[in-house]
């Protein structure tokens, strides 16, 4: 078992490419789901004239989803199979994004965005394990990384279709239910082009369902795996407590696994405060009106679609390491300037700061999940990766739900200096934690 395992870890599959990236596809649907509410909090609000709490909980609660959705689908991805999970995960996202559009209540709104969640955050994780065991060592790790070339598009256009809408002239309620309900749309192209993939082979051997493994590793990679016997066998199935305790055999995995625990930690402090919030500063600020804010915002998002695919690519030659360290630098370099810009009134400051800022966050955040499925046992993969995910989500919810708070009670300048101390900590992280672990092979 161990020997066809180890085979099929190493094969090119024709086909990975095309797997990986309809596996990331997802990812444009979160995106725009995640993005496309900050646009049209202001209109929301106006709809329904909620308290500030529990506006904040319409914004954040899908967040609060994922962490459910992360925890319980990466558990039920290893116990059921990959391609179960990421087809109801999938199927279950179009249901609930099209019932944004029809609520009629704020709080009907902030319940439908919670379970929302549960399916952004089941799906993420599951489609890591498909990426971790279609595509061979090297070439999964740069795959993986790409993920935010699919966030920065689904950012990107989100903000373009805002601005559309707005020149048209339509009307502030039309606007956020459809904007919040499109996203059924991508998901059910991409549901529809999920639906002809198999299992993976990886999964199926280390369930002992041998015949399925053959049949699927003919189509897949044109391998017969001769070195298994063609009837099914009884695997023992290991439990969930066994999960950390083998990480912590290995110095290197158990390192990296913390690195990625503490860095997606991170990104998701950095981002979601004031990230996040980049229109609503622009705003705020005297930037630019609101069309031309998610102009603005739109052309950000262009550039960390730039950083998205430079970041993979450089990959190879700096390894996991070297891109972590150069991202949460570029993103301190960024929030730095736009501290700056606040506190001495040049607003003028903040689109460059923003740039560079979303730069080396784009960076920095590329890996974490790559990493923690990378040096995961297969029977352990989903779980690894929803483990990690939860970690970026606490800090999504917390820091979309509290940075208006904290805007409030100590300024815009002072909260965004306070933001730094999140790519700090993931700069010391990366130095002093983490091990390299690029091209590594442990199946």
């Amino acid at each position: 078992m161990d020997e066809a395992v180890r085979h099929i870890a190493g094969t090119y599959a024709p086909k990975g490419n095309y797997i990986g990236i309809l596996m990331l596809a997802s990812l444009f649907v979160e995106a725009w789901d995640y993005y496309s509410i900050a646009f049209v909090l202001t209109f929301i609000r106006q709809q329904f004239n909620p308290s500030p709490l529990l506006l904040g909980l319409s914004a954040a609660g899908v967040q609060a989803g994922a962490v459910l959705g992360a925890l319980l689908g990466g558990w039920l991805t290893d116990k059921l199979g990959r391609r179960v999970m990421f087809m109801a995960s999938i199927a279950l996202f179009i249901v609930l994004a099209a019932m944004q559009a029809f609520v009629t209540s704020i709080e009907q709104l902030i319940v439908i965005r919670f379970v929302l969640g549960i399916p952004l955050g089941a799906d993420v994780t599951t489609s890591y394990t498909y990426i971790m065991e279609y595509l061979p060592t090297g070439r999964r790790e740069v795959m993986g990384n790409r993920w935010q070339v699919m966030y920065a598009a689904g950012q990107a256009v989100c903000a373009a279709v805002v601005a559309l809408f707005l020149v048209s002239g339509m009307s502030h309620e039309w606007m956020w239910r459809v904007i919040l309900g499109l996203g059924a749309v991508p998901a059910v192209i991409i549901l529809i082009m999920r639906s002809e993939l198999p299992e993976t082979t990886i999964w199926l051997v280390r369930q002992g369902r041998f015949r399925e493994a053959k049949a699927t590793s003919r189509q897949i990679y044109g391998d017969s795996l001769d070195m298994l016997p063609d009837m099914d066998v009884t695997i023992r199935k290991p439990p969930l407590r066994e999960f950390l305790s083998d990480l912590r055999q290995d110095p290197v995995r158990w390192r990296a696994s913390i690195y990625s625990w503490i860095s997606f930690l991170c990104c998701g402090g950095q981002f979601s405060t004031f990230g996040f919030y980049i229109p609503v500063i622009f705003m705020m600020v005297g930037v630019s009106s609101i069309i031309g804010t998610s102009l603005m915002t739109g052309l950000i998002w262009v550039i960390a679609g730039i950083a998205a695919w430079v970041g993979p690519a450089m990959l190879p030659r700096l390894g996991h390491r070297g891109v972590g360290i150069a991202g949460f630098s570029t993103v301190i370099v960024g929030l730095s300037i736009a501290a700056y810009a606040l506190y001495t009134g040049h607003p003028f400051l903040l689109p460059l700061a923003a740039a560079i800022m979303m730069w080396g966050h784009i960076w920095a955040v590329t890996n974490p999940l790559t990493i923690a499925t990378v040096v995961s046992r297969a029977e352990y993969r989903g779980v690894a990766g929803g483990l990690t995910y939860v970690f970026n989500k606490i800090a999504v919810f917390m820091g979309i739900f509290l940075f208006p708070s904290l805007f409030a009670m100590i300024g815009q300048a002072n909260a965004t200096t306070f933001v730094l101390v999140f790519p700090i900590v993931g700069l010391l992280a990366a130095i002093f934690i983490f091990r390299e672990v690029y091209g590594f092979q442990l199946d």
